[in-house]
């Protein structure tokens, strides 16, 4: 597969790299990362050809697209495209000395509220602005408007209620002003993607942990609705935080949790598939969700050099036929699953 191949995404007439950047891992996700690491990293990406570069303000309270905006902003404008994130704007906490970082090993010290509001979409935009250094961003996401991060219905459906009476403006204001090129919508769980569509037109979705080796449920529902409307997608999290690039060690990560003993021997599984066609577990990782027509790109993250040289050549990586149809077999992927060719 070549990883650099464009592909547009949905509608948008935005084309990507296959192979993005996800940058959460440079946010400090689960280990600190130094500057010079995190510049390597980013350079890595760049030299390689990854050319789509993905980020947040919520990865390490800012310290992500900081680190982006840093280094992108030395390239040529028309030669990368740019995602950020809206839903939060950020603010010095009220105690500092006891403020706590968690999720994240690092990142910056600031606080913030969830506000899916007009004033808060164009707070957080303008915010992300300074901190890329950047006056021009290409796609635009709704983060985290659902259950993972709001827990209770009442509470989803007060935000979404806020997103298509006020917030909804702010976005269709700056893409039909040119200002963004596409918008979009940060999704981590099953059900929210018709709920989306059903309220506003979005250009696409980025699909984090639920279209993977280990996860295929969105092939029932939410993917035919998607190609119904000509929504696109970004597949994140393809490795499921971690546990189909380590393979079934002990420590390994599923969803950002430590794996359950189910998990970990499904994994050996489908690795065991694998091994005996002589492909490594993360390149297949990688190469399988690309399959599917309305994927335009993936995003793994990296935390050095050598993990983004490691996804570029597991990309490239050839993967015979009867790898995937072993793994239907043993029904360890789902019968109807679009496979690599």
């Amino acid at each position: 597969m070549n990883p650099f191949e464009m592909r547009e995404l949905g509608k948008s007439g935005v084309r990507l790299t296959k192979l993005g950047f996800g940058s959460a891992p440079l946010g400090e996700l689960f280990v600190r990362v130094d500057e010079p690491t995190a510049a390597a990293t980013l350079k890595a990406a760049w030299d390689a050809g990854i050319r789509y570069y993905d980020t947040a303000p919520y990865y390490g309270r800012g310290l992500a697209e900081i680190r982006c905006g840093r280094f992108l902003d030395l390239k040529p404008r028309s030669e990368f495209v740019l995602s950020t994130k809206v839903g939060r704007w950020f603010f010095p906490p009220a105690k500092p000395d006891a403020f706590q970082s968690e999720p994240w090993a690092g990142g910056l010290r600031f606080d913030h509220v969830h506000d899916y509001s007009y004033d808060g979409i164009m707070r957080s935009y303008e915010q992300s602005q300074m901190r890329l250094g950047m006056n021009r961003i290409d796609l635009l996401l709704i983060h985290d408007l659902d259950f993972w991060f709001h827990l209770t219905e009442a509470k989803v459906a007060a935000h979404l209620n806020q997103l298509f009476t006020s917030g909804w403006r702010a976005l269709d204001q700056l893409r039909s002003h040119g200002l963004v090129r596409g918008v979009g919508a940060g999704i981590n769980e099953l059900g929210m993607m018709p709920r989306f569509l059903d309220m506003v037109p979005l250009d696409f979705f980025l699909v984090a942990l639920r279209y993977t080796l280990m996860e295929q449920d969105v092939l029932k529902e939410e993917f035919p609705y998607c190609q119904r409307a000509g929504v696109g997608v970004v597949v994140g999290g393809v490795f499921n935080s971690g546990i189909t690039a380590t393979g079934p060690i002990p420590g390994a990560k599923y969803n950002y949790k430590d794996a359950t003993p189910e998990e970990i021997d499904r994994v050996a599984k489908i690795k065991a598939v694998c091994s005996a066609h002589g492909v490594a577990l993360a390149a297949a990782a990688l190469q399988f969700p690309l399959a599917h027509p309305i994927v335009a790109s993936i995003i793994p993250g990296a935390f050095s050099p050598d993990q983004v040289r490691q996804n570029v050549d597991h990309c490239r990586h050839p993967i015979p036929a009867s790898l995937w149809s072993d793994l239907k077999s043993q029904e360890l992927i789902a019968q109807d699953a679009p496979t690599p060719q």
